[in-house]
């Protein structure tokens, strides 16, 4: 169980590819999703089918005057079932084991000298390395979506949380405000992240353009990060400890 802790962010991050993969599986095997009734049409040669359809269980199906006709094999949908089973508890477990890294034990605390430029560095490096972020964000938010459905979006939206978290972890980790223990970047990379994407999430539903990100996400979330990563600089008051870094 130890080893299952250490590589908690493994595990979670196995389980958000294998949903994303699953998403897209049940996609592919569902009529599409720009035209579903001319696949309907096509599969089961009757122009007036109806198509319906199910994440889950996963299942597809064209009805033609009142008579029901398989889109998507009895098998495949077992299949990818079981398979929806498995990643959820893979999923839950990693995302689980995560979360309590963040009450984890903090380490030695670290201290430096030249916080200035330090502080300099983290603002303008960290956001420029965010606004980076966002840029893939952007573009798997729209991949995620057209290909995996509204499951595909809830995905992606847990993937960027997490990814942003440890991303902000480890921007913290190497620019930011000292003294401080693993543990405090931990908790300010994931409090960033976090709220770098509410700026992005809220200002995206304002404008009406949900649940697609635009471009302009990209250089809002490089400053959103600044100007979070710039509060956490004015709020860190901790006093020195004897540990070096």
């Amino acid at each position: 169980m130890d080893w299952v802790r250490r590589r908690a962010g493994s595990l979670l991050g196995l389980g958000l590819i294998g949903g994303l993969v699953w998403t897209t599986a049940v996609t592919l095997s569902q009529p599409g999703w720009y035209d579903p009734g001319e696949d309907c049409a096509r599969k089961i040669g009757a122009m007036d089918a109806v198509p319906r359809t199910s994440w889950f269980p996963p299942s597809a199906s064209c009805v033609s005057g009142g008579v029901v006709h398989q889109y998507m094999s009895t098998t495949r949908s077992v299949t990818l079932s079981i398979l929806g089973v498995l990643i959820l508890i893979v999923l839950a477990t990693g995302l689980i084991l995560t979360v309590r890294r963040l009450s984890g034990d903090p380490g030695p605390l670290r201290t430096g000298e030249n916080l200035g430029r330090r502080r300099r560095s983290h603002l303008a490096f960290g956001a420029l390395d965010m606004a980076v972020a966002f840029a893939l964000i952007t573009l798997l938010n729209a991949v995620a979506i057209v290909f995996g459905g509204l499951p595909g979006g809830v995905l992606i939206i847990v993937t960027s949380l997490v990814g942003l978290s440890a991303f902000g972890a480890v921007l913290d980790r190497h620019m930011g405000p000292l003294p401080s223990t693993a543990l405090d970047s931990r908790w300010r990379g994931t409090i960033a992240g976090v709220a770098t994407y509410g700026v992005v999430f809220a200002a995206t539903a304002f404008s009406g353009q949900l649940p697609f990100f635009r471009f302009w996400a990209v250089p809002l979330g490089g400053v959103a990060y600044a100007v979070i990563a710039g509060v956490q600089w004015s709020r860190s008051t901790r006093p020195v400890g004897k540990v070096e870094a």
